[in-house]
């Protein structure tokens, strides 16, 4: 993914220490856009997390209100918001469907660094959905159709039986894309950047904004 430019980039380095390891950092809290920045961030998180940079924390809330929140990938990220498939009858999707508003989290250890997003969701377009399915591994394909997401499961075998049945069903076709399996894409009104900091004085700053197009207003949080 290619870095965008920004003034952010052209601010000395500073060296801080949490008293564990030194980590090499940029002027952040100078930015102005928080796309732009999550993509700068997002780029060094490829180069230095030993595995799944792409990992978030997805939370809802269920009808009585309480949290739920599990890790999943995140499969696209632009000024539209941040995108993630999921089977829409599991227990995250039956509560998007019901109240359609979701948190992330992203945490990098090998930077030091998280950013938290807020905000409603959206489905995405049927070809959207579509071509990002056409891309999975053919196997996951197929898990796609055999999983009857969070609902439960009599034993392995069973589930080993329906990846059969439906292997033997696609044998001679291409594997298309279940109806219940559909994208969501965060419009986030909130994107938090922190920084791990010496003596845990951690530099935060947030973009907020009222609606999914209002313009970003940033402020900066105390550690």
């Amino acid at each position: 993914m290619a870095v965008p430019a920004g003034d952010f980039f052209l601010k000395p380095a500073a060296w801080i220490s949490d008293g564990r390891k030194m980590t090499e950092i940029q002027d952040f809290t100078a930015a102005e856009d928080p796309f732009a920045l999550f993509q700068a961030w997002f780029a060094e998180a490829g180069k230095t997390e030993p595995a799944d940079p792409d990992a978030m924390a997805v939370a809802t809330v269920d009808p009585h209100g309480l949290p739920n929140v599990r890790m999943i990938l995140l499969k696209g990220a632009d000024e539209r918001g941040f995108v993630f498939y999921t089977n829409c009858e599991s227990a995250k999707g039956q509560e998007l469907g019901a109240n359609p508003k979701a948190a992330l989290l992203f945490y990098w250890k090998s930077l030091g660094r998280q950013i938290r997003v807020r905000g409603p969701i959206a489905p995405v377009t049927d070809a959207e959905a579509d071509a990002y399915f056409a891309t999975r591994h053919r196997e996951s394909r197929i898990g796609a159709w055999a999983s009857q997401q969070s609902r439960p499961l009599e034993s392995r075998a069973a589930l080993e039986e329906a990846v059969a049945r439906y292997t033997q069903e696609f044998a001679d076709t291409a594997v298309p894309r279940p109806l219940h399996w559909h994208g969501y894409r965060v419009l986030p009104v909130e994107i938090e950047f922190w920084q791990n900091g010496a003596y845990r004085l951690h530099d935060r700053i947030v973009f907020r904004r009222a609606e999914p197009d209002d313009p970003w207003t940033k402020m900066r949080l105390n550690p």
